[in-house]
């Protein structure tokens, strides 16, 4: 896939301090449309989630049409407490393939198959290769394309009942964008924003889903139809708003992720008793941490100080490749541990006993828009940002800026190790983090910008 280099430079938005609602006027009403709601944990619930919290602050009655027995493995039921009391959430029931899977797998005498395991970049056993294909070329856009008809059979007669004329759209998984598509056909007047959190015919992932050119051509000409029709477009990181108007020819917003500043009010930062390093969330074959772990191996072989005084967890979904490589390494395997996902309230209290949040962006041809969800707590927390990635692109950008990290690309193995041996020295000698300003990135400041876009 061969995409055209932008020459813009990324820049920190300038925060914008929101001010609450404060006249008599009835609230605006939105109906958002996501997949991902809790009990569903991870990053990919906590975009709109946030975004739901805080519309009331500025004007809106935000409604949230989602599924009601999703397929998600990471279950996490303290964001319950973030919904507020003015949302009304509909939930409508899903059916969708991976039951499917699971169950052919289960009679072939396997474990269920974890998603994650899906994602496989280099040799796949003849299970991976069918479910792949099968996923890449007969699912389009995706697995949940099945909820489609249904949900716009409903929410057509919803909108009306309910007097509801914006909507939101939020992908992946982009088969949400048809419903919109397919409601904005339906009644043109309809004020549909589009929301892209990650790309869609460009997406890596689709690369390792064995797509024909047929179905690529297909989720090409779908995305474009979406981003032709939808009123607004809007994306997480500036990469993506270049190469989305480049696919759709029309203006794309730039609202990135944040951090919700109430999370982070009780952290207490502790002196930890090792050198910990922690990398929270979703490990696969495009998002790699090799290169770090064998600069991490480097450096414990030529140090026993380092050695004994090094600790690394990986908390969340990480593939089988990379635990076996970890597993079979006589090094490694003593000083680095797995932990399932963690409820958020949990992470946030673990944010406090870490002295480095390590980041690994996908070694894809998109890595310089890779902004992770996570990325922006890892700057509320105040640790230190290790990031194995693109020196040139987004993330590396607001790291510069907010001086609150370094990124180093995956193949520099001397470098990361200087890096990590500079930062454990620091640690050895009790040194403090500088203080840094992400104001920009707060949920709440977010939340005025979408509010202000989609008036």
């Amino acid at each position: 896939m061969c995409l055209p280099v932008s020459n813009a430079q990324p820049q920190v938005p300038s925060a914008q301090y929101p001010t609450p609602n404060t006249q008599n006027q009835p609230p605006k009403k939105l109906l958002i449309i996501t997949y991902y709601w809790p009990p569903s944990g991870g990053s990919g619930v906590q975009r709109w989630l946030k975004f739901v919290k805080y519309l009331p602050s500025f004007g809106w009655q935000p409604f949230v049409f989602t599924p009601e027995n999703p397929s998600f493995e990471i279950r996490d039921d303290t964001l319950m407490k973030d919904v507020p009391p003015q949302a009304e959430v509909i939930f409508s029931p899903i059916w969708e393939p991976y039951t499917v899977l699971n169950t052919i797998s289960r009679l072939a005498g396997k474990k269920p198959v974890s998603q994650i395991d899906l994602v496989a970049t280099g040799r796949k056993n003849l299970f991976q290769r069918i479910t792949s294909w099968i996923r890449g070329n007969i699912f389009i856009p995706d697995a949940r394309v099945f909820w489609v008809k249904p949900s716009v059979k409903f929410l057509g007669d919803f909108l009306i009942a309910n007097e509801i004329t914006t909507i939101i759209t939020t992908g992946p998984p982009h088969s949400l964008h048809l419903i919109g598509l397919k409601l904005k056909t339906k009644n043109p007047s309809l004020k549909w924003i589009a929301d892209f959190r990650d790309p869609w015919s460009e997406w890596d992932l689709l690369d390792t889903l064995s797509l024909t050119d047929w179905a690529r051509k297909k989720h090409q000409n779908l995305e474009r139809e979406v981003l032709k029709r939808a009123d607004r477009v809007i994306t997480i990181a500036p990469f993506h708003v270049n190469r989305l108007e480049v696919l759709g020819g029309g203006k794309v917003d730039l609202i990135t992720n944040g951090f919700d500043e109430d999370d982070f009010a009780g952290i207490q930062k502790v002196k930890t008793k090792k050198f910990t390093i922690r990398h929270i969330g979703m490990v696969d074959e495009l998002r790699d941490p090799k290169p770090f772990m064998k600069a991490v191996r480097a450096l414990a072989e030529a140090s026993l100080d380092f050695s004994e005084n090094v600790i690394i967890e990986f908390i969340g979904s990480v593939n089988s490749a990379f635990r076996e490589f970890v597993a079979k390494d006589k090094v490694l395997s003593t000083i680095t541990v797995f932990s399932r996902p963690a409820p958020h309230a949990d992470l946030l209290k673990l944010y406090g006993e870490t002295d480095i949040q390590l980041l690994v962006l996908a070694h894809t041809i998109l890595a310089a828009g890779n902004l992770p969800g996570k990325f922006f707590e890892y700057l509320a927390s105040g640790n230190f940002i290790f990031g194995i990635g693109p020196v040139d692109g987004d993330a590396a950008a607001i790291l510069l800026q907010t001086k609150a990290g370094i990124m180093i690309e995956r193949y520099n193995g001397d470098k990361i190790k200087t890096a990590l041996r500079i930062r454990f020295e620091e640690w050895r000698s009790g040194s403090i983090e500088v203080k840094r300003d992400v104001s920009a990135f707060s949920r709440k400041v977010l939340t005025k910008k979408l509010s202000d876009l989609i008036g």
